[in-house]
Order: structure tokens, then C-alpha cells, then sequence
């Protein structure tokens, strides 16, 4: 079943939610963007479902019909379960095909659930600042506390304070440290953000191209960051919008409270994507051992002072097979084209996507 996106020529804002069998995390979702709808500029709302397979359509049909949600949400089941980045150009492809393509679009998870005004300063912070091609929210836990962090392009030395987590290390890397904790009183320029709450200017689309589907999960964002920065476009972190996000609930792989669960393949797929097509063999290489070095010294550590596993399981072993020493090649995923592409638009696709 496809289902076209109709898009008033006023629109203005274009959310794009991506479901894979989390339906109830979806009409929650949609709950909290109901109280928003009316104080925004004219907004659209796209839920993509990637081939759930579960009643994830019917159950979202049946909530927006009987919330009377249908003005501005609109459900668009795929036939395929791309990812996340093939779920998002799902919708924003033809949104940026339109007479009159919104002027921002913004990527939220399905567990993830807007706070009061979050979305009109995301809007407020993008047309103030011309210069900022992406922007992100301000995380809170399901408990109600913060989640402070947004990131660094992962590096040499970063890969190797993620592996280690020693304090001192941690200080003497703090430049090169992936995870940075975020002032919560001002806005701030950051590498990358998460694409649980993303809000992309429409231009960037224009330099960059869509969003990577050579990725099916994890990456992805930090990659189309990469590529928005490098085409001189600013990235900002902005506290005032604050959304709640119930971590890893729609993935199952990072959830909180939870016994760690061993990494999929398709995680060690993006994380070698990301280094060889932005850095090479060379560095993805020694990015490798990096990690490698630093975690094996943390396992030493973690046996020496008997501190509890709570890695996932066989992550040294699965980190090493999956090298770019024993895969040098681009992993890549061989999807179906969901809709055709017009002529200037370039999404970055395995068969044209070279090592820097």
C-alpha cells in the first residue's frame, strides 16, 4: 500500500517519525504532538513504518482516525524495512519533490515525546541563525531526569578513551571524547546530535543529499552531520527545546535498565561504513586498534579491581572479526528505490560513495 504526501504550499515544518514495531510509542508520540500542532507554524506530520508487519499500520490508522489527527498526520507504510535513514527519505523525498518543499524538517523518534514549546524553539533558533544548517534537543530520561550529551566525530584518540574509560585518560582526551556533556543554559555548536530529535533546514538537503541508506541503523546521523559540516554548515545544540526520549526503546539495543544485549551485526556494519568512506582504510585501521587497546586494557582493569561486566556480551571478539583489517571494503545494503529521484538529487549511495 503507498500512500502519497500531501503537503499545503504553507507548510512550513515537516515531522518525520519512523516506526518499526512500536505502534503504542507512536500514537504516545503523536499524543504529544497534538498538544503542539496549533502553536506551530503549519506543520505536517509523516509516520513511515518500515514493513512492521506486526498491525503497527492498522493500530496508528485507527488512533489518528478516531483522535481526529488526520489534518496533519499522515501514516505511509513502506513495503520495505530500509533503516532509519530509507524510513526518513521516504517521507522527505517527496516532501522535497513539492511545489513548495517546507522550509525544515525534523527527524524524532517514535519514543520520543515532545515537552511544551520544544518544537517552536527549535523553529525560533533556525530562523534566527541562517548559518546553522541542523540543531537538536535537549534530552529527558523517562524518570524526569536530564540526558546532557551531544558529540564529537568519532576519532583516533576517542576510540580509544571509549574503549579505556579511565578518569584521567578521560580528562587528558577531553578534546578528542566522543560524548560531551552540554551546558544546559545556552545554546552551543556541536559535531553531531542524535537523530532521536533533529531539525534540518531544507538547503542542506540541497548540498548534501539525503540522508545515507547504505546504513540501516546507527551512524547515519553522525554521517549526514559530517557531510553538512563539511559543506560549511553549522550544527547547534539547543537546551530550551527539551523532549522526552525513552532510550533504546526503539531499537532494543541501547535501552537503560536493561542487561546488555550483544551488538548486531548491522551496528559493526555502520560504525566500519562511517570510518572507511569519511576517513580511509589507513585511519579506520588504526581507529580499530585504537578501541581495541583501550578496551583490552579496560577488561584488565575491570578483572584487577573485579568491577562488574555490564559490556555487551562478546564485544571484544565481535569488534575484532568485523576490522576493516579483515572487511576493507564499504559495507553497503541493496535496497529497493522507494520512489524515482529527480534529476539534482544526491543521496549518497554505495555505488558512488569513495573513501576520503
Amino acid at each position: 500500500m503507498s500512500v502519497e504526501l500531501s503537503l499545503p504550499p504553507e507548510t512550513r515544518l515537516l515531522i518525520v517519525t519512523v516506526n518499526y514495531r512500536t505502534a503504542h510509542l507512536v500514537i504516545e508520540n503523536l499524543r504529544s504532538l497534538a498538544r503542539e500542532i496549533p502553536h506551530l507554524p503549519p506543520t505536517k506530520v509523516a509516520i513511515v513504518d518500515n514493513d512492521s508487519g506486526d498491525g503497527s499500520v492498522e493500530k496508528i490508522g485507527a488512533a489518528i482516525a478516531a483522535e481526529g489527527w488526520g489534518d496533519w498526520a499522515t501514516l505511509m507504510p513502506s513495503s520495505v524495512n530500509g533503516g532509519f535513514s530509507y524510513g526518513n527519505n521516504y517521507a522527505i523525498r517527496p516532501a522535497l519533490r513539492s511545489p513548495n518543499p517546507p522550509d525544515y524538517y525534523l527527524l524524532l523518534n517514535p519514543d520520543a515525546q515532545v515537552r511544551p514549546g520544544a518544537l517552536q524553539a527549535l523553529i525560533d533558533f533556525m530562523d534566527k541563525h541562517s548559518k546553522v544548517g541542523i540543531a537538536g534537543s535537549s534530552f529527558e530520561k523517562e524518570d524526569g531526569g536530564l540526558w546532557p550529551y551531544a558529540f564529537k566525530f568519532p576519532n583516533i584518540l576517542g576510540e580509544f578513551e571509549r574503549g579505556f574509560r579511565l578518569g584521567i585518560v578521560s580528562k587528558l582526551l577531553a578534546p578528542w571524547r566522543v560524548v560531551q556533556i552540554m551546558d544546559q543554559t545556552k545554546e552551543q555548536p556541536i559535531d553531531w546530535l542524535p537523530g532521536a530529535s533533529l531539525i534540518i533546514r531544507r538547503e542542506v538537503f540541497d548540498s548534501v543529499g539525503l540522508m545515507d541508506e547504505g546504513y540501516f541503523l546507527y551512524y547515519e546521523e553522525t554521517d549526514f552531520c559530517l557531510q553538512t559540516k563539511r559543506q560549511g554548515w553549522e550544527i547547534w545544540y539547543v537546551p530550551q527545546s527539551r523532549v522526552m526520549h525513552i532510550l533504546g526503546q526503539s531499537t532494543g539495543v541501547t535501552a537503560i535498565n536493561q542487561r546488555p544485549k550483544r551488538l548486531p551485526q548491522y551496528w559493526h556494519d555502520s560504525r566500519r561504513r562511517y570510518f572507511l568512506k569519511n576517513h580511509g582504510w589507513f585511519y579506520a585501521a588504526i581507529a580499530d586498534a585504537s578501541w581495541v587497546l583501550g578496551f583490552g586494557l579496560w577488561r584488565v582493569r575491570r578483572i584487577l579491581q573485579r568491577k562488574p561486566d555490564n559490556d555487551p556480551p562478546k564485544l571484544l571478539r565481535d569488534s575484532i572479526q568485523n576490522s576493516v583489517v579483515f572487511h576493507p571494503d564499504i559495507p553497503a545494503q541493496t535496497l529497493p528505490d522507494p520512489t524515482p529521484r529527480p534529476s539534482g538529487d544526491r543521496p549518497p549511495t554505495p555505488a558512488t560513495q569513495t573513501a576520503n
